[in-house]
């Protein structure tokens, strides 16, 4: 049911209306002679508050604010990969078509495209049961991707008819009779944005989501199904980051959102995604990524749609089977726009002038992620991992957004200025940083990588912190007045850092090193500090053992391709024996 009111109050996004008795809470509504996207966000009587999604500039009281009757959906469907929307899913490429390369507000787009063709072919047959959840059919939306068509939420039968074919997302394919009638189902549907997608049963997080990048893999890792923040200062490379796990995180499906960013680290994923090669598929990362760009020049009540559109997007992946990642760059833009409407609606300010429910609104967006069963009859395993960037001011994570965020994640990848300005990237500080699913992840690394994995990591991590005690007696007293085994584990640190944690994002090997490649690199590092105490122990000079030409090797091993890692390992540790020996027979 629609009703029609007028506009009585323009603050900005926000827009007040009255004569809006018939609307409910979260409907989508038009306003004004533009026809602009809103949403209504408070209801007193017949008084609505709607938030608006595109700019109200040159909009007078008295224009007419419509309610559609139905809450902000998101179209879901063949055609979602490859695309590139906007916060409130209206694709960019339909919209240029229409004005131009100067984005015109009204603009009314559909999100799937109703004209191209999808070849349909059905996984059931008339006279099946078929119930919410279920596939009954699958269209292969791009090489790599096969969508699996699934029957909407409520829908519970018998398969009176279905085809098979060429056909529009907007044709009818299958009937399904149901105890209340017939019921004819297209290739899309559509659900609200804020509310979750229903599963079956929720897993618990036992195998990891592997990144290819070492400090995660192997300090603080992520499960998959799970959640992580990366909060940093402007320049510590959180967006490079995310970019990295979106290229090369172990995920069938990548939805990146670009929350409220600048523009040109827009552009940037633009124009990379479509040339990067998926290293799993040889075929072009677009063809298994959607792209959501809301940069910081766009309205800022549309960042909070964008974030709701991402992962209801992320969701309906997900039930079909697959792992899904999901990036939000960045979090703190949308808890900007949340404290822009807050104080539209002159609501009781909290911390820093964000509402007071920031924490909450937080959490029920990441409590959307998780590995889960998917409804239906026979239910699908899928994952969706959510991380998540975070701009503190300053890097200062004791701000609310940070403290939130804290509050709810798992995993916490604390990025440094001063780790940055020194060019070590990705510049996640080993000392704040901290994965709770380091423990629960232990089973899985040891039976599928190593055994000896889990107390590698524990040595790296103990070394890193004895450097930190260490570096403080140095800066007292001078590296003279160490020990010859405080002075290894100094420069066994100084190894971890510089060989191991600090990762090329851009050098075509560097960028990504499996889990056997980074065991091999683990092994070659510790195993000169173990034979170098020994040396040391038998009276050799720890000068001469830092000098040996093998650190060279040792610290050029993650240039090494993936095929010869194991043949090098080999030959290394074979020198750091021999060469270790030799010092220690001379000193003997």
């Amino acid at each position: 049911m629609s009703s029609i009111g007028k506009t009585v109050k323009i603050s900005g996004p926000l827009v007040v209306a009255e004569g809006m008795r018939d609307a409910n809470m979260f409907d989508v509504v038009r306003v004004g002679n533009r026809r602009l996207i809103g949403e209504i966000i408070e209801m007193h009587g017949d008084r609505a508050s709607v938030q608006v999604y595109e700019e109200t500039a040159g909009m007078g009281t008295g224009e007419s604010v419509e309610s559609t009757g139905e809450p902000m959906s998101a179209e879901l469907g063949p055609g979602l990969i490859g695309s590139i929307y906007d916060g409130i899913q209206r694709p960019l490429d339909d919209i240029r078509k229409i004005c131009g390369n100067n984005l015109e507000r009204g603009v009314e787009v559909t999100p799937l495209k109703r004209d191209r063709k999808w070849k349909f072919t059905p996984t059931v047959k008339t006279g099946d049961l078929v119930q919410s959840g279920d596939v009954f059919g699958t269209v292969p939306e791009t090489d790599i991707v096969l969508h699996k068509i699934m029957i909407p939420a409520g829908i519970k039968g018998k398969v009176k008819s279905i085809r098979e074919g060429e056909f529009t997302v907007d044709e009818i394919v299958c009937t399904v009779e149901t105890e209340n009638g017939d019921r004819e189902l297209k290739m899309f549907q559509k659900w609200a944005v804020r509310r979750g997608r229903p599963y079956k049963k929720k897993l618990s997080p036992e195998m990891p989501l592997i990144t290819g990048q070492r400090v995660i893999d192997c300090l603080f890792p992520i499960a998959k199904g799970g959640v992580a923040a990366i909060p940093g200062p402007f320049g510590s490379g959180k967006t490079v980051t995310q970019h990295q796990l979106a290229k090369w995180a172990e995920a069938d499906i990548i939805v990146y959102i670009g929350c409220g960013e600048r523009g040109n680290e827009m552009t940037d994923v633009l124009n990379e995604f479509p040339e990067l090669i998926d290293p799993k598929t040889g075929k072009s990362l677009m063809e298994r990524t959607v792209l959501i760009a809301n940069t910081s020049d766009m309205p800022v009540a549309a960042r909070e749609a964008s974030v709701y559109t991402g992962i209801t997007i992320a969701e309906y992946y997900r039930d079909m089977g697959y792992s899904v990642a999901l990036m939000a760059d960045s979090t703190s833009r949308w808890a900007e726009a949340l404290r822009e409407m807050s104080g539209r609606l002159e609501e009781m300010p909290g911390d820093e002038g964000y509402p007071a429910y920031l924490g909450s609104r937080l959490a029920q967006f990441y409590e959307r992620a998780g590995r889960v069963i998917s409804t239906g009859t026979k239910g699908r395993e899928g994952a969706l991992s959510v991380i998540g960037a975070v701009s503190p001011p300053g890097g200062d994570i004791s701000e609310p957004v940070s403290q939130a965020t804290l509050r709810i994640v798992k995993v916490f990848w604390g990025l440094d200025a001063n780790l940055a300005y020194q060019r070590h990237f990705p510049a996640i500080n080993w000392l704040t940083s901290y994965s709770l699913y380091a423990d629960s992840l232990a089973d899985w690394y040891n039976n599928n990588v190593s055994a000896d994995w889990i107390k590698l990591r524990a040595r790296f991590m103990s070394i890193l912190n004895d450097e930190s005690e260490l570096k403080e007696i140095v800066k007292l007293v001078g590296m003279d007045a160490l020990s010859a085994g405080d002075r290894l584990k100094m420069e066994t640190a100084r190894s971890i850092r510089e060989d191991f944690l600090h990762q090329l994002a851009f050098h075509e090997v560097d960028t990504y090193t499996s889990l056997k490649k980074q065991l091999y690199m683990m092994k070659l590092i510790l195993n000169f500090h173990d034979e170098a105490e020994t040396a040391i122990s038998k009276g050799a000079d720890v000068e001469r053992i830092t000098e040996l030409p093998v650190r060279e090797k040792i610290g050029r091993f993650k240039y090494i391709t993936e095929e010869n890692a194991e043949k090098e390992f080999s030959r290394i540790s074979v020198e750091i024996s021999a060469g270790l020996d030799k010092l220690r027979t001379e000193a003997y």
